[in-house]
C-alpha cells in the first residue's frame, strides 16, 4: 500500500531519514551554500498567467535568498521580470517534448536543484493517458543520469477548470508518490512537492495560477528545498562545463556538428565556446558533452581506436584520467591524442600510446 504523503516537507524528510542505516540525522549544507536552480517544466514553469511574467520563480528566488543561499537560476529560455528570469519552461509542451530538449540543458548548466511541473499538456491534450506516468518516470530517470549529484523536486499537477484535464489529475498525481519512492530507493535525491494548496480561487484561467496560486507553489517549492537541506541532500554546484583546449593553439574538443547521435566523431577544432566545445567531467570518470560520453570506438584498446560520441552507459572505454597533462583510458593504457598534431579542423582524435606531446595535452576539468 502507498504510504500517505501530505507536505513537501513531511513526504521529503519522512521518506530520506527513513532510509538512512546511521541512524543520525547528516550534517545539513551551509546556509549559504550556493543554488543553481533550473525551473523545469511548461507554460507553467514559464509563468504564463502571473501578471510579472515571473511565475513561482520570482517568489521562490526571493524565498531561498532569503535563507542565505548565493542563487543562480539557470535554463535556455527567459522571461518574467525578475533579475535572474532563466528558466526551463515551455509552453504549451507535453512530457515526451520536453524530454529531447533536457540533456544539453542539463549538462551544460549542472544545476544542483531541479523543480519539475510537467503533465498538464499530456492531460489536456488527451494524450497516451495510460503511459503519461512511465513517462514522469523515465524523465526523471533521465534527469538524475544528466546531473546524478542534483536534487530534483517533483511537483503534483495544481487544480484545474479544464474539463479536458481534470477528470485525470488524481491518478496522475496518486502515481507520483510511488514513483518519487521508488527513486529514493535507489539512492537518488528525488523528493515529492504536494502542490494540493492551490484552489480553483488561485488560479488566472482554467489551468494557469494566479499571483496568489503562484505564490503558494513558491512556497511548497521552497519547504522542498529546506527538506533537502535537512536531509543533507545539498551540495555545491558542481563545476559548470568549459572548453577542453588542446596543446595544439587555438584548437579544442569538439563534438563534429554538434550532432548527438551516438558514433558521432569527437574531433579538434577552432575554440568557439559553443554547446559541443563544452565539456564536464564527472566523478565515474566520464568526460560528458551534449549529453552523451567520450567514448573510445567499439571498446577499442589499439593504437589509432577512434574516439566518438556515444550514450553513457559505464562501460571501460568511456573513463579518462587525467595524466600528464591529458587524459588516459585506463582499460587500454592509452591517451586521447590529436593524430599528427593535426591542426586542421575536422580531424577526428584517437587513443594512442602516452608520449605527453602538445597533441596530448587537454586543459584538465574539476570532477563534480
Amino acid at each position: 500500500m502507498r504510504k500517505p504523503w501530505t507536505t513537501a516537507l513531511v513526504a521529503l524528510v519522512a521518506a530520506t531519514l527513513g532510509g538512512l542505516t546511521t541512524g543520525v540525522m547528516p550534517a545539513s549544507a551551509a546556509p549559504d551554500t550556493p543554488l543553481r536552480v533550473m525551473p523545469l517544466g511548461d507554460s507553467i514553469t514559464w509563468g504564463l498567467g502571473s501578471s510579472t511574467g515571473n511565475g513561482y520563480r520570482g517568489p521562490l528566488w526571493s524565498e531561498l535568498a532569503a535563507d542565505g543561499h548565493p542563487l543562480d537560476f539557470v535554463g535556455t529560455v527567459r522571461n518574467g521580470s525578475m533579475s535572474d528570469p532563466d528558466n526551463e519552461g515551455h509552453s504549451g509542451y507535453r512530457i515526451d517534448q520536453i524530454a529531447p530538449l533536457v540533456d544539453a540543458s542539463l549538462v551544460r548548466y549542472r544545476p544542483n536543484i531541479v523543480t519539475l511541473e510537467i503533465g498538464t499538456n499530456d492531460l489536456n491534450e488527451n494524450y497516451q493517458l495510460a503511459t503519461a506516468s512511465a513517462r514522469l518516470k523515465s524523465l526523471i530517470d533521465q534527469i538524475t543520469n544528466d546531473v546524478p549529484d542534483a536534487t530534483v523536486l517533483v511537483a503534483s499537477l495544481i487544480v484545474s477548470t479544464s474539463s479536458s484535464e481534470e477528470p485525470y489529475r488524481a491518478a496522475y498525481n496518486q502515481a507520483i508518490p510511488d514513483i518519487v519512492s521508488s527513486e529514493q530507493a535507489a539512492g537518488k535525491h528525488v523528493g515529492y512537492v504536494d502542490m494540493s494548496t492551490l484552489t480553483v480561487g488561485d488560479l488566472a484561467d482554467a489551468l494557469h495560477p494566479n499571483d496568489a496560486g503562484y505564490q503558494k507553489m513558491a512556497d511548497a517549492f521552497h519547504r522542498g528545498i529546506q527538506a533537502a537541506d535537512s536531509a543533507g541532500w545539498l551540495r555545491s554546484p558542481a563545476p559548470a562545463p568549459a572548453p577542453v583546449r588542446s596543446g595544439v593553439s587555438g584548437k579544442c574538443l569538439d563534438v563534429n556538428g554538434a550532432n548527438t547521435a551516438d558514433g558521432t566523431s569527437v574531433q579538434i577544432w577552432s575554440c568557439g565556446n559553443s554547446a559541443n566545445q563544452l565539456w564536464s567531467a564527472y566523478t565515474d570518470g566520464t568526460l560528458r558533452s551534449m549529453g552523451k560520453c567520450l567514448d573510445a570506438a567499439g571498446q577499442g584498446t589499439v593504437n589509432g581506436t577512434k574516439v566518438q560520441l556515444w550514450g553513457c552507459n559505464g562501460g571501460p572505454n568511456q573513463v579518462w584520467q587525467p595524466y600528464n597533462g591529458g587524459y588516459r583510458n585506463p582499460a587500454s593504457g592509452r591517451c586521447l591524442d590529436d593524430p599528427g598534431y593535426s591542426a586542421t579542423d575536422g580531424t577526428q582524435v584517437q587513443l594512442w600510446d602516452c608520449n605527453a606531446g602538445p597533441n596530448q595535452q587537454w586543459t584538465a576539468l574539476t570532477a563534480g
